[in-house]
């Protein structure tokens, strides 16, 4: 499913957008709190894996495009944490190098956000960073995001942070008792 933000269209993985996403996934700055680098070959394994998701599930990563100049600025995601089925909807971003601190992070996982409340029925979701992207923490804490803890994810201790849906239906930070 596109999604169009005020700057960006949201475009569920293709092969399309491989030069652009393959460009963030060979960056060391983009990849430094992400994992290692990735070969075009990987990247394009990926765009198949993630384009399985959104046929299986109606949810997985989109391209970011930016509308005026229609270059991918980044990626965010819908899925669940690990890509382990039954395990809590996570949102997440990465952004190109270029493209950091123009909140676009913001954007692109306020969308993402309200996907996965509006169209998924999420009761809530998380995010997840690691401990020292604070660049990350600060985009969590601007979408209304509460602060959970130091949480085991993706085989490492990250910075983990949780928002509820409200009786109305209405995202909200303040932490709900399960």
């Amino acid at each position: 499913m596109k999604i169009e933000t005020e700057r960006l269209l949201l475009e569920p993985f293709e092969l399309g957008h491989l030069n652009g996403l393959h460009a963030m996934d060979s960056d060391p700055d983009v990849m430094r709190f992400l994992g290692p680098l990735k070969t075009m070959k990987e990247t394009e394994a990926a765009i198949t894996r993630v384009a399985e998701r959104w046929k299986q599930l109606g949810y997985a990563w989109w391209a970011l495009v930016e509308k005026k100049s229609s270059a991918i600025v980044g990626a965010a995601c819908v899925q669940n944490t690990a890509n382990v089925p039954e395990a809590p909807l996570e949102i997440g971003w990465r952004l190109a190098t270029a493209e950091q601190g123009k909140g676009y992070a913001t954007e692109a996982g306020q969308a993402a956000m309200d996907f996965a409340f509006d169209h998924l029925g999420a009761e809530y979701v998380i995010a997840v960073a690691d401990q020292e992207n604070t660049s990350s923490h600060k985009v969590m804490q601007r979408l209304g995001m509460t602060y959970r803890g130091i949480e085991p994810h993706y085989d490492a201790q990250l910075t983990t942070y949780v928002r509820y849906r409200n009786a109305a239906g209405k995202a909200t930070g303040v932490s709900q008792d399960n």
